[in-house]
């Protein structure tokens, strides 16, 4: 990431900047939307959530909107990153035999370097930056303990600024919903 560069990790969240050195300039709370999302993109994210192969005739017919309006509408929310549209998939029924989670406290001033390399690792998915006792959550999916080996003692281990990781495999998905609508209406 450059230098002043803004770090943040929802739609609404609380927003850290940083000099490029680490250190922490400033706090507060920041709306990272470009254009507000109404009442309307609301329904299609809900529409979307329940089911994500619903046609654009269809979202239209049961929202009483135009087509046109709802490609428009959905290319915008792709566009500014609000939405995105995957098959989201289970894991650990795809041939992935580890799957988890690690906590990672880092010194603060190397935050930047840290996320710059984990962005690099192919077997983490998910990257985030948390409060609490870690500092960045990742996720990732693996074949085999081999693998998780290679990926926690030489590869995030010898990432400069780490001070301590915290691992937790994951079992079995008990829930995993992804229908919970939008904040805003």
């Amino acid at each position: 990431m450059k230098s002043n560069s803004i770090l943040k990790q929802a739609s609404l969240s609380e927003e850290r900047l940083y000099d490029g050195k680490g250190n922490s300039m400033q706090q507060g709370r920041v709306n990272t939307h470009k254009k507000a999302i109404n009442r309307i993109d609301s329904e299609i994210i809900r529409l979307l959530q329940k089911d994500g192969r619903i046609s654009n005739i269809a979202i239209a017919r049961k929202l009483g909107i135009s087509e046109s309006t709802v490609r428009t509408r959905l290319k915008r929310l792709i566009n500014e990153r609000v939405i995105q549209i995957v098959a989201v998939s289970n894991p650990l029924k795809l041939g992935f035999e580890i799957v988890g989670v690690i906590n990672i406290q880092v010194d603060i001033k190397k935050v930047d370097s840290v996320i710059k390399e984990l962005k690099r690792l192919k077997e983490v998915w998910y990257i985030v930056l948390t409060t609490g006792p870690s500092d960045i959550n990742v996720e990732f999916n693996l074949k085999s303990w081999d693998e998780l080996s290679v990926l926690l003692f030489q590869k995030i281990a010898k990432i400069d600024g780490i001070i301590r990781t915290d691992t937790s495999l994951i079992m079995e998905f008990i829930k995993r919903q992804y229908d919970w609508g939008t904040a805003l209406y």
